[in-house]
């Protein structure tokens, strides 16, 4: 059996129970990049014995593993008869490629459960005092990837089209293409200083928020040094972060704290 189960955003408090479970008592953990490690250390505690496959994808890197051979992998190990979670950041089911896993096991005769897991697209925002819907100001979201198949001939996404419903934007995977896609939002009608931010690690102790406009916030997060993961949020929703932030403003946000006691208390 295979368990396509999502870590969540990052913050391992936000793995959900039936995702922990299955972790602390699973054969094998095939983990996705974008998985908190310390969600994989805490089932390799709990779970000894478990196998762990790091088959993460890591941005056209020559150390990333192939989706086929992800497939074969997760295909070999259900075969075996082994409990298995596959653990994709977020939701496996949001840009995520769960479900041609679930297609390649479904090929092969081998057994598999989805488990949702908390996606970026509303947790990093949430993290940064972003709500992605607001009564009077969104009722409506969009979540859309930036990062298209490059096999494609043209891109799937009208951008014209979104621009025109005043909804909220949330774009996956999108730094590199934020100018292009700015540009195509603007063109379809986008007024140039609607209200945009980009979240960067969000739900970690190291998150990030740019807040600028549509027009202006690919150049803020080229000067802010910002790179991938990032969450970008367009739309009026954005402004509410002045009232709503909470997480960064935390005491001790982003800093390391080392605690310290005497020798004779430590073990080891």
């Amino acid at each position: 059996m295979v368990y396509l189960v999502g870590a969540g955003p990052g913050d391992p408090g936000l793995l959900t129970v039936r995702g922990r479970d299955l972790l602390n008592g699973c054969d094998a953990i095939a983990t996705d990049a974008l998985a908190n490690p310390a969600i994989v250390a805490s089932a390799r505690l709990a779970n000894p014995g478990v196998e762990i496959h790091d088959v993460g994808k890591r941005g056209g890197s020559t150390e990333s593993t192939s989706q086929d051979d992800i497939n074969a992998l997760l295909v070999r190990l259900g075969r075996e008869g082994k409990r298995v979670v596959r653990l994709k950041g977020g939701d496996p089911l949001m840009f995520g490629r769960g479900s041609e896993e679930a297609q390649a096991l479904y090929a092969a005769g081998v057994r598999f459960e989805m488990i949702p897991g908390v996606t970026s697209g509303v947790a990093a925002p949430a993290y940064a005092g972003i709500p992605v819907t607001h009564r009077g100001v969104a009722t409506s979201v969009t979540f859309v990837t930036g990062h298209e198949d490059p096999t494609k001939a043209g891109t799937g996404t009208d951008w014209a089209a979104l621009a025109r419903t005043g909804g909220t934007i949330v774009l996956y995977m999108g730094v590199k293409t934020l100018p292009s896609i700015a540009g195509a939002l603007m063109a379809g009608g986008m007024l140039p200083d609607t209200a945009a931010a980009a979240v960067q690690w969000g739900t970690y102790t190291r998150q990030r928020t740019i807040v600028a406009t549509v027009s202006t916030l690919a150049d803020a997060i080229t000067h802010a040094g910002l790179g991938a993961p990032v969450i970008t949020v367009i739309g009026n929703v954005v402004a509410l972060r002045d009232e709503i932030a909470w997480f960064d403003r935390r005491p001790l946000f982003g800093r390391r704290v080392v605690v310290t006691r005497a020798s004779a208390q430590a073990s080891g």
